[in-house]
């Protein structure tokens, strides 16, 4: 048995991770931010430790002396805390001030860094979920029309480009058309926005980006994403097979076909 640390930011993500933690044997050692978490996670963590985003020294600190010298971040953060007015403590400004940019892979590589200094190895974020990423094919809904299918390989091209200089990983296309790239807003924001500018039927396709580091993110769809789907009146998404978690994915994939969507892996 050892001490897994657990750094959780919103949605099921996190719970599901701290699952699959338990039925591993290891303890839980849980550094909750505050500004994201599920308070529920403190029934299914050991301990729990609630600490804002900017808090840096005192994550290590608690990380520390727990004996954790693994940890796997899980859960999202979203972007835009990166420019609202977070307390930040000495090592998180320290950190932020070396940056050459703020992009999202720019600042977790810093922070990845720092704790290894402090003996701390983050793990990619999908080690104990593997049995959740998305196998290739048509997994809910109507099989695509061979012009669709080319709006997908429109899309996909445009989108590994979009999320290779860090701006996002999905973006929305109809009639080889882009309709919405997603930035700071986050996938949902992005679909919503979509719908506003093309109407309905148009075609939602999500990625992992060239090189991605899967310690600190990975495309992660769920019962929400098909609820913002069906809500905007979605044709289809396409996610990325392989590097994709499906979230709850049974669960997810039975609400896809009862609400129509169609989901591919490609």
């Amino acid at each position: 048995m050892q001490n897994i640390g657990l750094i959780a930011g919103n949605n099921r993500f996190p719970f599901l991770v701290a699952e699959e933690i338990r039925k591993n044997g290891d303890r839980i050692i849980c550094v909750a931010l505050k500004e994201e978490a599920d308070p529920a996670l403190e029934k299914i963590c050991d301990k729990i430790y609630w600490i804002s985003v900017g808090r840096f020294q005192k994550i290590i600190n608690v990380l520390k002396s727990e004996d954790v010298r693994i940890a796997i971040m899980a859960g999202q953060v979203k972007h835009i805390r990166i420019y609202s007015a977070i307390s930040m403590d000495w090592c998180a400004i320290k950190i932020m001030s070396s940056l050459v940019n703020k992009k999202a892979d720019t600042i977790l590589n810093a922070v990845a860094n720092e704790f290894k200094k402090n003996g701390i190895h983050l793990i990619p974020s999908h080690s104990y979920l593997k049995h959740l990423l998305a196998e290739n094919g048509l997994l809910s809904g109507l099989k695509l029309s061979s012009d669709e299918e080319r709006d997908v390989e429109f899309g996909y091209e445009i989108a590994k480009v979009v999320a290779g200089v860090d701006i996002g990983q999905t973006v929305v296309v109809k009639d080889r058309s882009v309709l919405a790239v997603e930035s700071v807003e986050g996938t949902d924001e992005c679909i919503k926005r979509a719908y506003q500018l093309g109407g309905e039927n148009s075609i939602v396709i999500k990625v992992a980006k060239p090189n991605q580091d899967f310690r600190f993110d990975i495309p992660v769809i769920g019962i929400n994403t098909i609820n913002v789907l069906k809500e905007n009146k979605i044709r289809a998404m396409a996610i990325e097979a392989g590097v994709t978690l499906i979230l709850d994915k049974n669960d997810t994939i039975i609400k896809a076909k009862q609400e129509k969507v169609t989901i591919i892996a490609v």
